[in-house]
């Protein structure tokens, strides 16, 4: 069973919220994830240097990620901080925000479809969670393999089915990136001519759907080749015939051509 979340952030959480107010010592703020619980941002807490004015880092009505620095259950207080939220935190803390409200809205769908209650459907998919690291991250992972994924994690056939239906239709699955670099040269008086045609034809090399051949020069006679797709198995195998492609195009033309695997 998925684990309820708990009323009260702890101290060292990171947490998403809205400024509601804002007076001369700091603002207040509500925890969008603990249904609108009030937290206060003190001024000495906004950055590390002198503040003029508060205005100049958060607004009315914006949302940010703060982290809690105390939590005081019997008096209702929470106490948060700006300045000790790194750039890292706050990307990562927002995409996780993110992907669980679009992972609540999903369910929300495949609940629809089966016509069963969310929390009957989030007891079932409970065990899913905890495989797969996090709701989203299933549908995510259904949405690339099929239901089987889920039904071999213990979820019913009707369940796998509709959530994969759903996730296949919301989902674009992450874009993985993989990489390499090409040294063409070619001689001849017209080599720069056989070096752009090489790289042409490795463009234009026959690619599943979804995927993305970026080329471009380094410096010459140097051209990365980056593959974009959804899965490293299948990027990797794109990048080496695109490379391939390219190396065996200029040694038709009376040039060489190597290739080396890059980060």
């Amino acid at each position: 069973m998925a684990v309820d979340k708990a009323e009260w952030p702890e101290q060292g959480d990171l947490v998403i919220v809205t400024v509601q107010r804002i007076t001369d010592y700091g603002a207040y703020v509500t925890l969008d994830e603990y249904e609108g619980k009030e937290g206060l941002l003190h001024i000495s807490e906004v950055t590390s240097g002198w503040v003029r004015n508060i205005r100049e880092f958060v607004r009315e009505g914006q949302k940010t990620v703060l982290k809690v620095l105390r939590v005081n259950t019997e008096k209702g207080q929470v106490d948060l901080s700006l300045r000790r939220v790194s750039r890292l935190e706050r990307r990562e803390k927002i995409l996780s925000w993110k992907r669980e409200r679009k992972a609540e809205s999903l369910i929300r769908s495949v609940s629809d479809k089966l016509k069963i209650s969310v929390n009957e459907l989030r007891i079932q998919t409970g065990a899913i969670e905890e495989k797969f690291g996090g709701l989203y991250e299933a549908f995510e992972r259904v949405a690339l393999e099929g239901p089987d994924a889920l039904m071999e994690a213990g979820l019913s056939k009707d369940t796998a089915v509709a959530m994969s239906e759903i996730a296949k239709d919301k989902i674009r699955p992450h874009m993985v990136k993989v990489k390499g670099t090409v040294e063409l040269q070619c001689m001849k008086p017209n080599g720069i001519v056989y070096v752009k045609e090489a790289l042409s034809s490795a463009q234009k090399v026959e690619k599943p759907k979804d995927t993305e051949i970026r080329i471009y020069t380094v410096a010459a006679p140097k051209y990365a080749i980056e593959i974009l797709a959804e899965d490293y198995k299948e990027a990797e195998k794109l990048l080496q015939k695109t490379s391939e492609t390219a190396i065996k195009s200029i040694s038709k033309a009376g040039g060489t051509g190597t290739f080396q695997r890059g980060k």
